[in-house]
């Protein structure tokens, strides 16, 4: 019994000194269900070129946080009503996921906390992310702008924002119109 007592005494502490584990409060299949209910989601595959990733961060301030984006176009009777993006990333040491929705005119319809990996105290509740809903990529959606901060969950707050230019800045890159001059028969 004696020999034991080293282990556990080691096993215990490699197990506290761990991180904890974070919380996850839907999939992503429900995350979609949930905001695009009785719709047909196609999943998209786009690559940023060194030129969108540049476009992205000159956008939204924000440097893309990798090349490939996956995109969920959610189409109801043929018409496209939104797409959503997951955007994962650091808020202080743990990492945060967030479903994205941007409506056909670019702005946001929903977001959706799917997982959260620091703990629940740095996590803001509803009304925080209720700010960003209907708003467009501008100097607005910020901190210093319309966005208002949280007390205790600054870092929380800043990488959200961070997520949202991010993620308004990438679907204005993959899916805007390109603005066509028109030609009169003067000019030809």
């Amino acid at each position: 019994m004696r020999s034991l007592l080293p282990i556990l005494t080691c096993a215990m502490s490699l197990a506290a000194a761990l991180p904890a584990q974070g919380k996850t409060f839907l999939t992503t299949a429900e995350a979609l269900a949930l905001a695009f209910s009785g719709c047909k989601v196609e999943r998209q595959r786009h690559v940023l070129d060194d030129t969108k990733k540049k476009l992205v961060h000159k956008l939204s301030g924000h440097k893309p946080s990798r090349s490939m984006v996956i995109a969920y176009q959610a189409k109801k009777n043929g018409k496209v009503v939104g797409t959503a993006y997951f955007d994962r990333h650091r808020v202080r040491s743990q990492r945060e996921l967030v479903m994205i929705i941007v409506d056909p005119k670019g702005k946001v319809r929903r977001i959706e906390v799917v997982s959260f990996g620091e703990p629940l105290d740095y996590l803001p509740r509803g009304r925080f992310y209720a700010q960003f809903v209907g708003r467009g990529l501008d100097n607005k959606l910020s901190t210093k702008g319309s966005i208002r901060s949280v007390v205790g969950s600054t870092l929380t707050v800043n990488a959200t924002t961070a997520a949202v230019r991010r993620v308004l800045a990438t679907h204005q890159v993959l899916f805007a119109k390109p603005v066509r001059a028109k030609v009169t028969p003067s000019q030809t």
